[in-house]
């Protein structure tokens, strides 16, 4: 058995020299008073613009983030002052409020209530579309307008 651990032919040999390492090159010296970075400063990544959004718990319809006590959703018809709209509605906690002050499991979850602790739950959502203006063609009409 050899003493290689790889029995191709050209692995190893004739011995091989390393070159020497020369030194390693100056770095470039910095004028006095020079910035480390720009003078604008550091560069902002380039992200999706993302806003507060309130939605239905129900249909999922925009809602104003201003709830009256009696409002209902435009589209499905459920009242949004209720436990499912709420910010501390939690199925996992007890009486599925994240409220400790709360003395008694209010039930249904999905109907109005009159609690204090009620916040419009909001989600953040990024933009992933831009709005159309009115005034400029859509990228479909403007395509078409190549070929005609």
């Amino acid at each position: 058995m050899s003493d290689r651990k790889y029995r191709q032919h050209g692995y190893q040999d004739e011995p091989r020299e390393r070159a020497p390492r020369g030194p390693k090159p100056a770095p470039e010296p910095r004028a006095p008073g020079r910035p480390l970075q720009d003078a604008a400063g550091p560069r902002t990544p380039n992200l999706m613009a993302s806003h507060e959004i309130f939605r239905c718990a129900r249909c999922g319809n925009k809602l104003s983030a201003e709830v009256a006590a009696d409002s209902r959703c435009p589209r499905c018809g459920v009242d949004v002052h209720s436990c499912v709209n709420c910010v501390a509605f939690d199925t996992g906690a007890r009486w599925e409020c994240n409220q400790p002050a709360l003395t008694a499991r209010v039930a249904p979850k999905d109907e109005r209530n009159a609690c204090a602790w009620f916040a419009p739950r909001t989600t953040v959502e990024r933009q992933t579309g831009t709005a159309v203006a009115t005034g400029q063609p859509s990228a479909r009409q403007a395509f078409d307008d190549l070929f005609k």
